[in-house]
């Protein structure tokens, strides 16, 4: 068995050097890793080194499994050939160094059927300090995945080489998993029900304060009235006056 985590996406010497286009290792794809991508140069490496009845499971950043150019063709190699036994994503912020979610690419050269397994293990993690760890009950749930090979909604799917070939020999989970719908579901009759319940509400609300302020309207406009109008009780002081005239007249 093989287990390896190389560098990732580290650059190397590629096509600069002419002979490894020749190389035992790299020559069955007909083509190299990219210069500033030696990730599948890796795997190419190690399937080479990689015993008939073995298993390697390499550690990849996440651009291997679907960028375009030479990467593609390493992987149309590695399908067709019956190489890639599963797919593993896997959760965030595992490794000291860098918090990405890295993949897990598992490869054996004898295998029982030209099916890809496509695991999901993204939340399969337990947060301990500042990084993310796979408890035992996480690798166990991951390993008897592996072992069911087996649909299973919302985390695995076994695809096949056709399938994989029409999608451009992409080998990201997320294109064959499909994640859950964790979103609330909306009634919608409800709903509708409920905002009709607060229009009418709002409603109703608006004619009592509409009343309200009419009705205080009404008060200041007689209030103001009853200020302005001239009243009986002004008259005496004038009868008064009138009155203490006529008496000097009399007087006089």
């Amino acid at each position: 068995a093989i287990v390896s985590n190389p560098p990732y996406s580290t650059k190397w010497v590629g096509k600069d050097d002419p002979a490894l286009i020749n190389d035992p290792r790299f020559s069955p794809a007909g083509v190299l890793a990219p210069k500033s991508y030696a990730d599948l140069a890796f795997t190419m490496h190690m399937l080479d080194w990689l015993d008939v009845a073995g298993t390697a499971a390499i550690v990849e950043f996440p651009g291997v499994l679907y960028r375009r150019g030479a990467e593609a063709k390493i992987r149309r190699y590695l399908v067709d050939n019956n190489f890639v036994h599963a797919v593993i994503q896997m959760p965030p912020d595992l490794f000291f160094g860098t918090t990405i979610a890295t993949c897990v690419i598992v490869l054996k050269k004898s295998r029982p059927d030209s099916r890809v397994l496509f695991v999901d293990a993204s939340k399969e993690f337990v947060r301990e300090g500042n990084k993310n760890r796979l408890a035992a009950p996480n690798r166990e749930r991951v390993l008897s995945l592996l072992a069911a090979r087996a649909d299973e909604a919302h985390v695995a799917a076994l695809v096949s080489q056709q399938a994989i070939a029409d999608n451009d020999y992409n080998l990201s989970v997320s294109s064959y998993v499909e994640p859950e719908d964790t979103r609330e579901e909306v009634d919608i009759v409800a709903l509708n029900a409920e905002i009709a319940q607060i229009v009418a509400r709002q409603e109703r609300l608006r004619a009592s304060i509409d009343q309200i302020v009419a009705e205080l309207e009404a008060d200041e406009a007689g209030a103001a009235a009853a200020q302005t109008s001239p009243v009986g009780s002004d008259a005496p002081g004038a009868a008064g006056a009138a009155c203490a005239g006529d008496g000097t007249a009399e007087e006089e």
